[in-house]
């Protein structure tokens, strides 16, 4: 599909027009004036900008109008964020008209909604006031925004300090291996098999890592909220391997008895063996991933997942009775050659198990990943088998008392829907909260592994290692050395501006 956009001449719309426009046509190219000839439609628009922004669209005969003031004393690229929703506004309306399509996310785009919603209540607004700016001015549904409020409340009843943990920070752990890596995948993950060196030298320059920033979070007395252990499958090193790894970690970093929670996911059910979960057990980890993501065994096959579903069921029970008290486990909407019957058939199954947090997934058509790049070979749900799955998942919840207590979206997700973490009361995951809503500081060590630095006024500094083990080993202590530095300017300004 090729949209014309007559009367729009700053680039920098290009990007979130094809966004949206891609919640309602396949593989969308947008033109901006003297774009390409003879396209599939053409959208006009009518840009006033004074002290307010006032926005027309105009698709054959319908029509769409949106005005919104500008505030007082903004900065330039404060000024163009209220042009750019304007114009998606009307953008998204005429869309809408057009196709009887309706986006319940309205002009969202972005991976965190409820950060929006966290970020209205922290500026006084009340509820109904926040609800009503959702609508208004996102075109956010009523539906979507009472998700959005649960999770919400929900967030800061687990965590009544959300708001003030920035002085503290959070750490993830990547560990890069799987024992294959999934279609869908797009991680930072290696197959293990014959990689010993590389796996001997990455535990090396990890090691250095949690040495050096326990050391310097000791010295600036600076406590550590969540630790996660991600990748890749962590539990794919050797059980002696995550012993000496867990060791390090109560050896570099202070105060380990008062972390609220370490989780390692352990979500390939082929990596998970009885030494690992006794392992686990000896330094007091009991929040683990067991992931299925589907009950159906030949999914399991087109997805690259060599595990098998009564192996999920055996390494789940396995875990249970090794002291594993609250396990999480990943369901995807939505995979290859599922439809509603498969996902209610991976819904009993999951009745039978009765994890402690269930994470339900939309499939995402990450653009690096196997998946993407062979769609052809990986035939997907309709948009309303999508739907319909996802309606399946809400009704399972909360029959079964679990609730929702985060959510995240991504692009190219199918039936423009979301990801949600539910969970029963008291078992959910703090770090998936802390990472979701960006309220303070996660400190990523290892391969692959991103860092988001938090400063006092909210500004997040992105830094990421090396994505390769080799590029990560060859470098690492460069690495921990500027993150060294980002954290010692972050919190020696916060300290100024807080006396």
């Amino acid at each position: 599909m090729h949209i014309h956009i007559n009367g729009l001449k700053d680039d920098r719309f290009s990007r979130p027009l094809q966004l949206i426009a891609n919640l309602f046509f396949e593989e969308t190219t947008i033109s901006l004036e003297d774009g390409p000839q003879n396209p599939d439609i053409t959208i006009d628009f009518q840009l006033k900008v004074a002290n307010n922004v006032i926005v027309k669209a105009i698709l054959q005969d319908k029509e769409a109008y949106f005005e919104k003031e500008l505030p007082e004393a903004a900065s330039e690229k404060e000024q163009f964020k209220v042009i750019k929703n304007s114009v998606s506004h009307a953008y998204l309306s005429v869309l809408q008209e057009y196709t009887g399509m309706v986006q319940k996310w309205g002009i969202l785009t972005g991976v965190r909604p409820t950060k929006l919603l966290h970020k209205f209540l922290q500026s006084g607004l009340s509820k109904a006031e926040a609800h009503a700016k959702l609508k208004a001015e996102y075109l956010i549904t009523d539906e979507k925004i009472q998700l959005m409020q649960e999770i919400v409340d929900r967030q800061l009843a687990v965590v009544p300090d959300l708001y003030d943990l920035r002085k503290e920070v959070s750490i993830y752990i990547g560990i890069p291996f799987c024992p294959t890596k999934c279609a869908y995948c797009t991680f930072p993950a290696y197959a293990i098999n014959g990689r010993q060196g590389s796996v001997d030298s990455f535990l090396g320059g990890l090691h250095h890592e949690m040495r050096k920033i326990g050391e310097w979070l000791k010295e600036n007395n600076i406590n550590i909220t969540t630790v996660y252990y991600g990748g890749g499958t962590p539990t794919s090193i050797t059980a002696e391997e995550m012993d000496m790894l867990y060791e390090e970690m109560v050896t570099s970093f202070q105060n380990v008895e008062k972390i609220r929670e370490i989780t390692v996911e352990a979500g390939r059910p082929d990596t998970i063996t009885p030494e690992k979960l006794e392992v686990l057990k000896k330094w007091n980890i009991d929040r683990i991933s067991v992931n299925p993501q589907s009950y159906t065994q030949e999914t399991l096959k087109a997805i690259g997942r060599h595990h098998t579903v009564d192996e999920t069921i055996e390494k789940f029970h396995l875990a249970r009775n090794l002291g594993m008290n609250n396990i999480n486990m990943d369901l995807i909407i939505g995979l290859p050659g599922e439809g509603v019957a498969e996902f209610q058939h991976s819904l009993d199954e999951t009745e039978k198990l009765m994890p402690e947090s269930l994470t339900i997934h939309t499939l995402s058509f990450k653009r690096a990943s196997e998946m993407t790049r062979n769609k052809q070979k990986y035939k997907v749900a309709s948009r309303d088998e999508i739907v319909e799955m996802m309606n399946l998942g809400e009704k399972w919840t909360r029959e079964h008392h679990y609730f929702p207590y985060y959510l995240y979206r991504q692009k190219n997700i199918l039936g423009n829907l979301e990801n949600v973490g539910y969970s029963l009361p008291n078992q959910e995951s703090i770090y998936n909260i802390m990472i979701m809503e960006e309220q303070q500081t996660i400190i990523g060590l290892g391969c692959g592994a991103a860092s988001k630095f938090i400063d006092y006024d909210g500004k997040i500094t992105h830094f990421a290692n090396p994505k390769e083990p080799k590029a990560y080993n060859d470098s690492f202590k460069e690495y921990t050395d500027k993150k060294l530095a980002i954290l010692t300017e972050i919190f020696n300004q916060d300290r100024a501006l807080t006396r």
